[in-house]
């Protein structure tokens, strides 16, 4: 396996990104509806528009197999960057084959190359498949615990 750093110019990278990211709209866990027709034409540009934008593919036999979409954020309390995984995918078919901790180990090694404070992410509570592959890479829930809210508008 091999972790890429996307490159936004680049269109094969593109092209996985709309491409893993619509599995992961159609998985259970990403509410399972596909893309919206007009989301290809709008999320590359709108992810190029994003300063903070770092993204990474999973390549497996020349066939990109997971990614990993995230933002560089700062805290505060650190006095650090930090990285959050907003979208964290691997093609379905290529599940339980250790891509998943791959990637998760590459953005942590990232984070740790770049002086970074922590790796966060968000996991639905009906997802402990993707829990249990947290915890084992040493992610735990937050002390205290928090929740994500969010105010549609």
């Amino acid at each position: 396996m091999k972790l890429v750093t996307i490159n936004l110019e680049n269109e094969t990278h593109c092209e996985a990104l709309l491409q893993l990211l619509n599995h992961y709209m159609l998985d259970p866990m990403g509410g399972g509806k596909p893309m919206e027709p007009s989301h290809p034409t709008l999320l590359i540009p709108g992810l190029k528009k994003q300063c903070n934008y770092q993204g990474f593919l999973v390549s497996k036999n020349g066939a990109f197999v997971g990614l990993a979409n995230c933002f560089i954020g700062y805290s505060t309390f650190k006095a650090k960057q930090l990285i959050n995984i907003h979208d964290f995918i691997v093609h379905p078919n290529y599940r339980q084959m250790g891509v998943g901790e791959f990637l998760l180990n590459g953005i942590a090694a990232f984070a740790q190359n770049n002086n970074m404070c922590r790796v966060s992410l968000e996991v639905r509570e009906d997802n402990p498949k993707a829990m249990n592959l947290y915890t084992k890479l040493g992610f735990a829930p937050c002390t205290p615990n928090m929740f994500f809210w969010e105010k549609p508008v």
